[in-house]
């Protein structure tokens, strides 16, 4: 069976990753060198830094060498788990010619479609706009509409709002607060309290606004922006959450499978 190239390790395209997998397709990553994911625990993007990464039942191997890439990654898909490849242009596109892309890099603004890139390439959430850039879009906003299939038009705006967990909107994301490096000062799965300094950028502090479980948390010594997301607070006070897949990415997967599933006939799976 050929592959479908998830382009992203994020926690909405890990959530991806593994419904297609568990559904019995082929699956890739491509991510970038140094990716800023939060929710590590449930993001494939770890991979880049572990060597490897589980999420959930899922194994992940990163794939280093582009000169043994083809026989490796192979390798690893006969063995049940995903393959990774530090792939920011997006050149395994033309390399493995998958037969269907899924963009779940969430850039949120528009992206022009390349030209050969996949029978069937699938955007996530905001920027794309199927029969434009993309041939269908998944909703990623969350309401009624979450996870829906889009074959015309776009999805939802970014509105730049967090959702709502335990009562705590914006006060749950931890942002960098100047340009800088961060420095981490727990781990995800730590119970923290109000005040308690999580991180640092460049020696400002990054405190707790409330007493809960840190749900995400960057990579220390990475590089970030002022206002950056680099932190995840949960005030349910439930450490076995970090490593599960949220709601919203297992409702956009449903859709991403939706959409493959069809056009299955017309894809020539086999």
């Amino acid at each position: 069976m050929p592959f479908v190239l998830v382009r992203g390790g994020g926690d909405l395209a890990s959530g991806v990753a593994v419904r297609l997998h568990q559904s019995g397709f082929r699956v890739m990553i491509s991510e970038l060198p140094m990716p800023l994911a939060v929710r590590r625990q449930v993001c494939f993007a770890s991979a880049v830094y572990e060597g490897s990464a589980q999420v959930e039942d899922c194994l992940a191997w990163r794939v280093d060498d582009p000169v043994e890439a083809p026989l490796l990654i192979d390798r690893i898909a006969a063995e049940g788990a995903i393959p990774i490849l530090i792939d920011p242009s997006g050149e395994a596109i033309g390399i493995f010619r998958p037969k269907v892309v899924v963009d779940g890099r969430m850039l949120k603004r528009h992206l022009p479609r390349k030209p050969d890139q996949a029978q069937m390439l699938i955007g996530l959430g905001p920027g794309f706009i199927a029969g434009e850039n993309c041939d269908v879009v998944v909703e990623t906003m969350r309401g009624v509409s979450m996870g829906s299939v889009i074959w015309e038009g776009a999805a939802e705006p970014n509105n730049s709002i967090p959702q709502a967990v335990g009562g705590q909107r914006e006060a749950r994301i931890l942002r960098a607060p100047v340009d800088g490096r961060v420095k981490t000062h727990a781990n995800i799965g730590d119970h923290v309290c109000t005040g308690q300094m999580v991180a640092e950028v460049d020696g400002h502090a990054v405190p707790a606004a409330f007493d809960g479980i840190l749900r995400g948390l960057i990579y220390s010594g990475l590089m970030v922006r002022r206002g950056m997301r680099i932190g995840d607070l949960d005030p349910r006070d439930d450490a076995s959450l970090c490593a599960q897949i949220s709601d919203k990415s297992r409702a956009v997967a449903e859709g991403v499978l939706e959409a493959i599933c069809t056009k299955f006939d017309v894809l020539d799976f086999k």
